[in-house]
């Protein structure tokens, strides 16, 4: 629900930050395989209880994906950074999970898993159609500019680093707002399945 509006307000500095690092020769692959990196950090802040470390990392990581993302529009999209991108935003989103679930596996195990399996569904749901998407050339008005069709929901990115925030900020917390969390995500998950399967029913040709 959040993602356009978050764009609309973060495009024009990473715009700017974009083209000085154009200048200086950066490479989009380059900042998506740092900001993972540094994101991976968080896992280990986790499992210490180290959660104002651990949103530091976090907030890195996500500033570097918005900024791959800008510099990749101003040097030019591939498909091979578009596959980089959001494989290892999906290992990054199932990796905070884990790491509260290192920090406090008698409180937040069974809310971490809860909620990878809600990722799972989420994600599963957008690859797939995304897959479909491309193949029978739906546009992607909302997010012109992205590597793969966005299909609606009431959580993306936007809702997720809220939580994670959110998470780290209350860790006491944490499985109530994995479980808040994980419910909109299973209704995201569900109103996709609907919607793609009812998008591309009305466009399959039976086969003779």
């Amino acid at each position: 629900m959040l993602d356009r509006y978050a764009i609309a307000v973060i495009r024009w500095p990473l715009k700017q930050a974009a083209v000085q690092l154009t200048k200086w020769g950066v490479k989009p692959d380059t900042i998506t395989l740092s900001g993972f990196s540094i994101g991976l950090l968080a896992v280990p802040a986790l499992a210490q209880q180290m959660y104002w470390l651990a949103l530091v990392f976090i907030i890195i990581n996500r500033l570097f994906d918005g900024l791959d993302g800008a510099l990749a529009r101003e040097q030019g999209l591939t498909d091979a950074g578009g596959f980089l991108d959001i494989t290892l935003d999906f290992i990054f989103y199932a990796a905070i999970p884990f790491g509260f679930a290192l920090a406090d596996p008698t409180n937040n195990a069974i809310a971490a898993s809860f909620l990878l399996f809600c990722f799972m569904g989420t994600g599963a749901s957008f690859l797939a159609f995304a897959i479909m998407a491309s193949k029978h050339q739906i546009d992607n008005p909302v997010y012109a500019n992205k590597s793969m069709y966005y299909i609606g929901g009431i959580t993306e990115g936007t809702e997720t680093i809220a939580s994670f925030v959110l998470m780290c900020l209350f860790p006491t917390y944490m499985a109530w707002i994995a479980g808040v969390f994980g419910t909109a995500c299973l209704i995201t998950a569900a109103s996709r399945v609907w919607a793609g399967y009812h998008t591309l029913r009305t466009l399959d040709t039976p086969s003779s």
